[in-house]
């Protein structure tokens, strides 16, 4: 499959992974899955701008380094580091023939935030993502998201997303 990628240096790119059929893996190897962002960013630096972590995906906002537009080489990173230790769950022959483990989904989506408007868009939409996955009512009551961190730099307020509704935020992400 012929499959081209946006690619802008030092830009910042929203993504969404997933796991292999949609698995629950992630939320319940949390320190496992921070471990594999923190070795990615010591072997290939970039900055999470936002975060939100569900069991079965994840939504984030990153930035690289200026005049660096090579993402893919750290979801590499991530994914092989996050999948090192767990069991080899093939789903498909395919995956078997190529002795992947089956933990996550082969490709990830990817948008080049494209200014401010849209960079907020995405933020607004990776904090509301547990809510509207019906994970919790709140979005402050997720704990696997950056949003307290942005409660905290006053980028938010603590009751943001009460009583929002989810169709108003929308980004293609899946």
């Amino acid at each position: 499959m012929d499959y081209r990628r946006a690619r802008m240096p030092g830009a910042t790119y929203f993504f969404t992974v997933v796991t292999e059929s949609r698995r629950p893996l992630l939320v319940e190897n949390i320190e496992r899955l921070r471990n594999a962002f923190r070795h990615a960013r010591a072997k290939r630096p970039f900055h999470i701008d936002a975060i939100v972590i569900l069991p079965d995906h994840l939504h984030t906002l990153i930035s690289l380094p200026e005049g660096d537009n090579d993402y893919s080489s750290r979801w590499m990173i991530i994914k092989r580091k996050f999948s090192s230790a767990l069991p080899a769950m093939p789903s498909t022959r395919s995956q078997a023939s190529k002795r992947e483990k089956g933990v996550w989904q082969r490709r990830f989506w990817e948008h080049c935030i494209r200014g401010e408007a849209d960079w907020k868009n995405h933020m607004d939409y990776i904090h509301y993502n547990p809510v509207k996955h019906g994970n919790v009512q709140r979005v402050c009551d997720w704990p696997y998201s950056s949003f307290h961190r942005c409660v905290q730099k006053g980028w938010y307020r603590r009751d943001w997303g009460d009583g929002l509704d989810a169709d108003f935020l929308q980004v293609d992400c899946e």
